[in-house]
């Protein structure tokens, strides 16, 4: 049987409509409330008015990348304890290392799987009710 998350709010920054929808589905079907944004600066203005429990943010971002937007979030005091997840296509050490500079608390390499995602939240989830 697959996890399930009632009550828990995700949200997903990617500028790929196709990412989004994807993991929309994917979270939604886990029974996640999610939030999605565009871009960084989307994703800012959201952050505050919706207050995830978790974020995905895509690394390869116009304007605001994600390294960007994981620093902005973790440096203010009010959501420093949200875990971010970094997604990417890339699966380089350097970009691991860089994600962990900003502060990231977990990093997937697309395409991931339904698995993967759904560990990654089990994994953050269990921590902040701990």
């Amino acid at each position: 049987m697959e996890p399930t998350f009632p009550d828990l709010k995700v949200m997903v920054i990617d500028d790929s409509k196709t990412i989004r929808r994807t993991t929309e589905t994917l979270l939604a079907k886990a029974g996640c409330e999610v939030i999605t944004a565009i871009d960084g600066f989307d994703a800012l203005s959201k952050i505050a008015d919706h207050r995830p429990d978790i974020i995905f943010v895509d690394i390869m971002m116009p304007r605001l990348d994600g390294y960007q937007t994981c620093a902005l979030i973790k440096n203010n005091s009010e959501f420093k304890k949200t875990p971010v997840i970094m997604l990417s296509s890339k699966d380089g050490l350097f970009d691991k290392a860089k994600g962990r500079i900003v502060g990231a608390d977990q990093y997937l390499t697309k395409p991931f799987s339904k698995g993967e995602l759904l560990e990654a939240i089990a994994a953050h989830a269990e921590k902040q009710s701990a």
